[in-house]
């Protein structure tokens, strides 16, 4: 861009791009045109009525988004009228190598930002050959629990609010940071506006209407307490629905920070010290939660909550331990808590929800790097389809004064 800008400037100028891929060609006296971008800027509809799927899966990882393009024969409305697809797993960690075929399974669709016109995203779960599940698919699991009678009659609603983080290329550093060295203490930083104050929010906003655009479930974004590092909130979503977006909007803005050459990283805690880590907060509340009398069911929820602290934190996101230290507005990993409007607990409810006897929760705990399928099924789970010893559940009122 800024090569395209110099020659409009200056026209005795040789035809430069600031980047090695870029192909400028002399197009008038006043102006250039850039040939790769025309060609990814073009639209095929007028001519054809094939449209380009881009079938995206979660990687070896549990964090990685793989995908690779194919061509279907025209416009399509549910994930029904897709193909099946397959990949070698053997090269995503998730299958060996003389058997490394896994089929992709397409879930939900969105509409393409990238490519525009007719063309879609795909989000896919994975299958061995044979039709099973492969370990990294934790979407089938979530989708069975969503599926539940008990579960479909409580309409679970949820807002997720990912944090993230933006990094230096090749520094592993932070945006606006000085390489190898600090900004002022936080503070200044938090839903800031200013050069010296936020950064990164060019990549925010382009991603924030990248998902308005794909049909994501977007409700909002703001600048983090830590500088360089970002927020963006998911939802009401209801049930299975709510992972489907999360993870579609991860890998939008994967590849809105790789066009941008800026690192994404769901790192909970990337920077050691008096820094804020980064979580992925989740808000979920029920029918009966909404109704009058919710603030009993969700102190009942809470209850159970409680009782399944360590299976929540061990699937809540790996590196969590450096997150959850009772500092940064967290509460500590090894002990679960609940208040109302407080921020330094497992659990917050808010000061509305309090006021009007109804409303939702939120869970404080997941990681920023968290599974979304994971986290929103336990919840389900934990407080609809699980059901505590009645000693346990005594026991567990007494501790956390839920007076139940």
């Amino acid at each position: 861009m800024w090569g395209s800008l110099f020659l409009k400037q200056n026209k005795k100028a040789p035809a430069r791009s600031s980047t090695k891929y870029r192909a400028l060609a002399v197009k008038s006296e006043d102006g250039t045109i850039n040939r790769m971008e025309d060609l990814l800027n073009l639209d095929v509809t007028p001519y054809t009525d094939k449209i380009i799927a881009e079938y995206i899966w979660i990687g070896g990882t549990g964090i990685d988004v793989r995908s690779k393009s194919r061509t279907i024969s025209k416009p399509v409305e549910h994930p029904s009228e897709l193909p099946k697809w397959n990949y070698d797993g053997s090269s995503t960690g998730q299958a060996p190598g003389d058997d490394s075929e896994v089929i992709l399974y397409p879930q939900a669709i969105f509409k393409d930002p990238f490519r525009g016109g007719n063309n879609i995203l795909v989000i896919c779960d994975t299958y061995t050959p044979q039709g099973e599940p492969i370990p990294t698919n934790k979407r089938h699991k979530a989708a069975q629990i969503f599926s539940d009678a008990k579960v479909l009659g409580e309409v679970p609603w949820f807002g997720i609010e990912q944090e993230y983080t933006l990094m230096q290329q090749d520094v592993n550093w932070p945006l606006g940071w000085p390489v190898g060295g600090y900004p002022g203490p936080q503070g200044p930083y938090y839903c800031a506006a200013g050069a010296d104050k936020s950064f990164g929010r060019d990549i925010s906003d382009a991603h924030y209407k990248a998902c308005l655009y794909a049909g994501i479930n977007i409700s909002g974004t703001n600048g983090e307490v830590m500088p360089g590092q970002w927020e963006f909130q998911v939802g009401p979503s209801v049930g299975i629905e709510a992972g489907d977006h999360i993870w579609c909007a991860r890998y939008l803005l994967e590849r809105i920070t790789e066009q941008a050459g800026v690192v994404l990283t769901l790192d909970p805690k990337p920077i050691d010290g008096d820094w804020n880590g980064a979580g992925c907060h989740t808000n979920y509340s029920t029918k009966s939660m909404r109704e009058e009398g919710g603030f009993e069911v969700i102190k009942k929820a809470i209850l159970n909550l409680s009782l399944r602290h360590k299976e929540h934190i061990s699937a809540y996101g790996e590196g969590n331990e450096r997150r959850l230290t009772g500092k940064h507005e967290t509460a500590s990993i090894d002990s679960f808590s609940w208040g109302v409007a407080d921020r330094g607990c497992s659990i917050r409810v808010g000061r509305d929800t309090e006021k009007e006897g109804k409303g939702y929760l939120e869970d404080r705990r997941p990681a920023s790097n968290m599974d979304p399928y994971v986290v929103t099924g336990l919840l389900a789970e934990t407080t609809l389809l699980w059901e505590p010893t009645l000693e346990a559940e005594a026991l567990a009122a007494q501790k956390l004064s839920l007076n139940v």
